[in-house]
């Protein structure tokens, strides 16, 4: 196998490993029909890729090679296990002569013969409860550690991991196939799939652990599914919506880091690096959706939108986010929009009445004792002029986020309080 020449360091291996992984085990997966076992499978081979691509460079074609050690991991099974001996045959047959016709990256894909859009779907099955199916998809398509999935769900790491193992029985139970869905099908499951790639975009734009603030690939990947779901179905208002709100958030990304990796935060970003380019697709797929109907997503883009197009944070229309935020917090009962309605509150009634909501919803269990919470009310301390307590609920944030950058981002605003109040 050819090689791209010179060596390859950890963290561009890991990338690189995190961006394929979805791929090849949609691939596997569709091909050889266990998804247990080529769950298993692929994992053996990321782990023999990120030992061996350090020490001898990366393939030229690094997803066939992930797909060919996958399938040999996979022939190596059914040896051990005489009732599958006839299959072994036949899929022996095949590993040499498909492995290097893995599509990369970039391939141009129709959504209908996209692997990872009918894994995708396939995780989202209805004998799945919607959290089981989230859990699921987020382990398969976006490569998140079970204990990162347990974070965003606000529950135990154990709860997880049995959350998943059972969803995994469930789909073979139900016989799942991976295929595309019908169209019944499809809308069904369409819920599940948007808040998976939701969930999954934001593990890429904000880390739930490690050094980085971002993790590019998993943006990436659930912005091009959502172009792919987008394709499927070009007149779903939501889907557009969910698209716009991950380019307009997305456009900022350049601008959300300093020279070392810091978090940067919305006041202080420099708004000539942020993605025009993105800014106008989104705002435009935002018109587009609020034509056609009202829903969380295409709220959500409208408010991103606001802040995209605003010169300053001082100079952002604050009174409308806030009535769109009105608007979103009627739709659905969630914690995480009421938190961030009082950041808009805030800005437009002043700290004390913000200060009011969000210690009324520290009462509420879905949220009580997350590290946002914390972060919020230390901006709002800030605001009324109560220095000491911001920087206390700084610190407080800062013990509760597993991200570096951000908890470096948070020490040092506590930091900052502290030595102005000597």
């Amino acid at each position: 196998m050819s090689r791209q020449p010179g060596g390859s360091d950890a963290p561009r291996v890991e990338h690189l490993l995190r961006e394929l992984a979805p791929r090849v085990l949609a691939v596997v997966a569709r091909r050889h029909r266990d998804f247990q076992a080529a769950e298993d499978a692929v994992q053996e081979a990321l782990i023999a890729a990120a030992e061996q691509w350090i020490r001898e460079g990366v393939p030229t074609n690094p997803a066939g090679w992930l797909h060919h050690v996958a399938v040999r991991r996979l022939v190596d099974q059914m040896r051990s296990e005489s009732a599958r001996r006839r299959r072994e045959e036949t899929i022996s047959s095949d590993v040499l002569a498909d492995w290097a016709f893995v599509p990369p990256p970039d391939a141009d894909v129709r959504p209908e013969d996209d692997d990872s859009l009918a894994l995708l779907f396939m995780c989202c099955h209805p004998a799945l409860s919607p959290a089981s199916a989230i859990a699921l998809t987020l382990r398969a398509m976006g490569g998140l550690t079970t204990a990162e999935i347990a974070r965003a769900f606000l529950v135990p790491e154990a709860t997880m991991a049995q959350r998943i193992s059972r969803a995994k029985q469930s789909i073979k139970a139900a016989g799942a196939t991976f295929t595309m869905p019908t169209n019944i099908e499809r809308d069904v499951r369409l819920a599940s799939v948007l808040h998976v790639l939701y969930l999954i975009f934001n593990e890429g734009y904000t880390s739930s652990e490690g050094p980085e603030l971002h993790r590019v690939d998993l943006a990436r990947e659930a912005i091009r599914l959502a172009r792919s779901v987008l394709a499927l179905l070009p007149d779903d208002s939501e889907v557009r919506g969910l698209l716009a709100l991950m380019l307009l958030t997305d456009a900022r990304r350049a601008a959300r880091t300093g020279m070392n990796g810091e978090l940067v935060p919305l006041d202080a970003q420099d708004r000539s690096l942020w993605d025009r380019a993105l800014i106008a697709e989104g705002a435009a797929l935002v018109a587009q959706s609020l034509r056609s109907g009202v829903g969380p997503y295409a709220l959500q883009a409208a408010i991103a939108a606001l802040h995209d197009e605003a010169s300053s944070v001082d100079g952002t229309d604050w009174p409308q986010i806030l009535a769109l935020y009105d608007v979103l917090d009627g739709l659905a009962d969630n914690p995480v929009v009421k938190l961030n309605r009082a950041v808009a509150v805030a800005m437009v009634h002043g700290p004390a009445e913000a200060l009011a909501l969000v210690t009324a919803l520290a009462a509420d269990s879905r949220i009580a004792g997350h590290y946002r919470l914390d972060a919020v009310r230390a901006h709002l301390c800030r605001m009324s002029g109560d220095l000491e307590q911001a920087a206390a609920c700084y610190v407080a944030a800062a013990n509760g986020t597993a991200n570096m950058a951000e908890r470096d981002y948070l020490l040092t605003k506590a930091s900052e309080l502290t030595s102005a109040r000597r």
